[in-house]
């Protein structure tokens, strides 16, 4: 008995000692981060910190709802936006466990009617290429997000018209489009959609219970956040994006709480209590060096700095560390795991193109591997897109080669879809599947598309648009020059 209660008491004392010393590291962690939303007008955020297979910290900030002053939690639910990445990599790696695939296959062995844009990429692109950012097909997302279908068989077997964005095995060019392709051999190998497989797979086992993949399942948890962005200093609430059919890239829903889980799984060789839930061997391929980034992006302190399947590899001040982030429209995220030390950080926060995540993600990671403190982080916010509601007159001393009439009509491209562009009180109108464009003169032939009043998206859709003339004179085509090369849509 006396023995017993010794050892009680060491093991009490140790776990005493362990949370002194965490309490000592992140001492004043909540004023900074309460001063750094402030500096960087943010509304709400949630951050969580693991260590040693325990959640350490878990924390909300700031607001959900600004309007109803609804607060943040730690079970609030976030758009965890290209986060989403390690998970569709992680299906893939459960399936090769269970002998349903190889992540060395063709992704034509699993999708019916499907190749690519030529017989190099037929031949040479497989599915760890998708997971690693090595497949050459680029983000191609023009055709992901001006012309969507919610069909993903149907949005990747568009491939065969796309081009290429970079070389193929031998770059680095992210794509949303090669986790698109990604999420569809899985449900391809299982005949049931991504997102069972992704409740079956990961969220129950888990136990990640309020993560999902859809608006309508976020709003019945009853504490979810809104998304929002700075205009001109002031914070303004912003739509949800729309992922079609491209969610595997980017849709799930989470909380710091249920992501607390998710990291400590990966930190723990894909083991979480007790279960193996993710395989031991897909966790360190997934680590691993699978990818060289561009040399321009080496630092001084980065000697290594790759991709694996869904995490960013970097050498960090001497640590190994494993990385993340995301942004969507509203939302902006990060995940850090230094796998060596046994940490995992996530922080979440409700603002668009944010790169405040990164800095309070660095800033534990600081005090918890007792580095130096940064001496000066940037406040860089960025406008959200708005269109300027002023008319665009004529470029007068470049005008059109022949009546903008003639522009008018339908244009269509293999890969995309249809656009009309049509006159209306003088100008013209670009109509895409998604949205309706002015297309105001720059010169001669040249346009560019811009928003209508009521554009509401975070990106800026301003491409040039060049109309090109067949050897009668006739408008025989339209260009836009949103990718590494022009796309071509031909007249009808």
């Amino acid at each position: 008995m006396m023995k017993f209660i010794y050892t009680f008491a060491l093991v009490l004392s140790a776990q005493l000692c362990f949370s002194q010393q965490i309490l000592k590291e992140l001492k004043g962690i909540d004023d900074e981060i309460i001063q750094l939303m402030t500096a960087y007008n943010t509304i709400g955020l949630s951050v969580a910190v693991v260590k040693d297979d325990k959640v350490i910290y878990s924390k909300g900030f700031g607001y959900r709802n600004l309007k109803q002053q609804l607060p943040v939690t730690e079970n609030t639910l976030f758009h965890i936006a290209s986060m989403t990445k390690a998970f569709t990599g992680s299906l893939l790696g459960i399936l090769e466990s269970n002998n349903q695939l190889s992540l060395k296959d063709k992704p034509g062995q699993y999708v019916p009617n499907f190749k690519f844009y030529n017989d190099e990429m037929n031949n040479l692109i497989t599915i760890e290429d998708l997971l690693s950012h090595k497949s050459g097909i680029g983000s191609q997302g023009v055709s992901l997000e001006m012309f969507p279908d919610k069909d993903k068989l149907i949005t990747v077997q568009r491939l065969q018209y796309l081009k290429p964005e970079s070389e193929v095995k031998n770059s680095w060019n992210y794509s949303n489009m090669g986790y698109t392709l990604a999420g569809t051999i899985v449900e391809q190998v299982t005949n049931k959609n991504w997102e069972t497989n992704l409740q079956e797979k990961i969220f129950t086992p888990l136990h990640m219970k309020n993560s999902c993949t859809t608006i309508e399942e976020m709003k019945q948890s009853n504490n979810f956040s809104l998304g929002y962005g700075v205009y001109k200093g002031k914070s303004e609430k912003v739509p949800y994006q729309n992922y079609y059919a491209f969610g595997p890239a980017g849709v799930i829903k989470s909380s710091v709480k249920d992501l607390s889980n998710w990291m400590r799984t990966w930190l723990n060789k894909g083991v979480f209590n007790g279960n193996q839930v993710i395989p031991k061997e897909y966790v360190y391929e997934a680590s691993r060096p699978q990818n060289l980034k561009h040399k321009e992006e080496y630092t001084e302190d980065s000697f290594l700095y790759t991709e694996g399947f869904g995490w960013r590899i970097r050498s960090w001040n001497g640590h190994y560390r494993l990385r993340h982030g995301g942004n969507t429209q509203g939302f902006s995220s990060v995940t850090e795991l230094f796998p060596f030390k046994n940490i995992g950080i996530v922080v979440l926060c409700n603002q668009n193109g944010s790169i405040l995540p990164y800095i309070i993600s660095d800033k534990i990671s600081r005090r918890l591997l007792q580095l130096p403190p940064e001496n000066e982080y940037p406040v860089l916010i960025s406008d959200l897109y708005k269109p300027n509601s002023e008319d665009t007159s004529f470029n007068i001393d470049k005008m059109p080669t022949q009546p903008i009439s003639n522009f008018s009509g339908f244009y269509y491209a293999d890969g995309f879809g249809k656009i009309e562009v049509i006159e209306k009180a003088g100008k013209l109108l670009a109509i895409f599947p998604t949205h309706t464009f002015k297309l105001a003169h720059q010169n001669y032939n040249n346009f560019y598309l811009k928003g209508m009043e009521d554009f509401k998206e975070s990106f800026n859709p301003e491409f040039t648009v060049k109309f090109i003339m067949d050897t009668k004179g006739k408008t025989s085509m339209l260009e836009i020059y949103a990718q590494k090369e022009p796309i071509e849509f031909h007249k009808k």
